[in-house]
């Protein structure tokens, strides 16, 4: 990161910013938001879903909570924004961690490390990547881009609710068929 600057954040300015603009309706709406960069600050979310800062784990679920709403994604960046200010952070894979799911009828609706429902479906893709020694590593897509790891126990859960269609084996959900691996590889 060399030729970025570090700078400081002021958490309790960057609370009361948002705070101040959520007023309980939601997510604050980044996607409107386009301060000027900042630069970068010592801010890192590890492959669990582990917030740091300056190499402490941020330990207060509500703050993890309160970042973790005003985290944007931009041309393969992540950044905390507010309305004023818009600083870099370093994320190890995805920035959150889907930790649970449920079946809702015909629905899968998993849940967060930081609390986010999220129904997979058209809008929300689960999509899988193998790494060369042939580990799947699966991911929700949650919003604006930004998406969760499915950890293990969640991931091996889908697997057994999962089904094959038109040659390939997978999940369905909100009406559409979310496709891991071609059915023919599981039968080697």
């Amino acid at each position: 990161m060399s030729g970025q600057n570090i700078v400081k954040p002021d958490p309790e300015g960057i609370a009361a910013s948002i705070n101040a603009t959520k007023k309980g309706r939601g997510l604050p709406p980044v996607q409107l938001w386009n301060p000027p960069f900042c630069g970068d600050i010592d801010m890192r979310i590890a492959r669990d879903g582990t917030w740091f800062y300056e190499g402490s784990k941020i330990t207060r679920p509500s703050l993890v909570g309160l970042f973790s709403s005003i985290l944007k994604l931009e041309d393969g960046k992540f950044f905390l924004v507010t309305p004023v200010e818009k600083v870099g952070i370093t994320v190890d894979d995805a920035p959150f961690v889907a930790v649970d799911f449920e079946q809702n009828g015909a629905d899968i609706v998993f849940e967060t490390q930081v609390g986010d429902s999220v129904t997979v479906g058209p809008e929300n893709a689960v999509r899988i990547e193998f790494a060369e020694d042939g580990e799947p590593s699966p991911y929700l897509h949650v919003r604006a881009g930004l998406e969760a790891l499915i950890d293990r126990k969640s991931f091996y859960r889908l697997v057994e609710v999962g089904a094959h269609h038109e040659g390939m084996f997978g999940i369905w959900s909100d009406g559409a068929f979310f496709p891991f691996v071609e059915s023919a590889a599981l039968q080697e």
